[in-house]
């Protein structure tokens, strides 16, 4: 561990593992070197405890931590020392937690993620858990496609919500697909969830779903400058999106009518750039739903208002 930031120097080091016993003791300790080295949060944790628990956890090989009976269990010598190393990452190197553990949870449903792929944090969880009944739709969704697929958690959690659905998991980036795959295998999904090597709509010609999600990239230029360097470790592709940050949800938008069934929903989520999206389209009703656990820019159209909104969305 060389060049080690002064809150790690090596009397500092030693201090904390002669002295640091508990599971309390080593996450106040990882908090408190989180907040002075002033990381930034949003993949998977919104504070400091949680992601000094979730490497924690790694640490310790245990689930996440939701019992406080463990705070008291003494962490042996090898398990503070692997401890420290993964703290001095996440801060030296502004490493998001789940890129460290190589995991992640999205649905409460645990996902392999690497460098390959965003780490999963879409408020579409929230949807999915309530399987979409919002909606309304007549019948359970028999085909559903997640479009800009990533990891895959939304395809496998729509599969476990939806037990009789068949999912096509739709990206332009085969290192993301070789990642949906690793976790379409770790969940038994095989038979029911495909992976597709697609830009956009170009390979799925004829194909209709009942219901379209998609989290595709909708960062603007202006944002992408000033990224805080957590996100510097996510694949470009899977943030940037042009000058505005809707160049691919426009190509979305236009194409969506002709691949949804009679009452299929289209469910697309595009964040801070919603404002962007509404100015651009003054006249389409979009309808941004809210979420109780957090998160916006989420928004959902039935084909019949898609083919409604169809000149606008051509003449974008």
């Amino acid at each position: 561990m060389a060049n080690l930031n002064p809150m790690f120097n090596e009397s500092t080091i030693d201090e904390a593992l002669n002295d640091l016993v508990s599971v309390h003791d080593w996450l106040r300790f990882a908090v408190s070197r989180f907040n002075d080295a002033n990381i930034y949060l949003g993949h998977g944790t919104d504070n400091p405890w949680d992601e000094a628990a979730v490497l924690l956890c790694h640490t310790l090989f245990l689930p996440p931590l939701t019992d406080d009976k463990l705070l008291n269990v003494r962490l042996t010598r090898s398990e503070r020392r692997a401890y420290i190393d993964l703290l001095v990452q996440r801060i030296e190197l502004r490493m998001p937690a789940a890129y460290l553990t190589h995991q992640a949870y999205f649905c409460q449903l645990p996902f392999y993620v690497d460098q390959r792929v965003l780490v999963p944090r879409s408020p579409i969880a929230e949807l999915i858990n309530e399987k979409f009944s919002r909606f309304k739709l007549p019948a359970a969704p028999s085909r559903i496609l997640d479009l800009c697929t990533g990891s895959g958690c939304i395809a496998i959690a729509c599969a476990y919500a939806f037990p009789e659905a068949q999912i096509d998991a739709v990206d332009i980036s085969l290192d993301a697909l070789a990642v949906t795959d690793i976790n379409i295998n770790e969940h038994g999904l095989l038979d029911r969830v495909t992976p597709i090597m697609s830009d956009g709509y170009d390979a799925l010609t004829g194909l209709q779903y009942d219901l379209i999600v998609t989290n595709p990239p909708y960062v603007d230029a202006d944002d992408m400058a000033d990224l805080p360097e957590e996100y510097r470790h996510e694949p470009e592709l899977g943030l940037a999106s042009g000058a505005d940050g809707l160049q691919l949800t426009r190509r979305i938008l236009a194409s969506a009518a002709a691949h949804l069934t009679e009452h299929g929903i289209l469910v697309c989520e595009v964040g801070n750039s919603m404002v962007e999206l509404q100015n651009r389209y003054p006249d389409v009703q979009f309808n941004w739903l809210t979420f109780t656990a957090g998160g916006h820019g989420v928004f959902a159209l039935s084909k019949t208002q898609l083919i409604a909104y169809q000149h606008l969305f051509e003449e974008s």
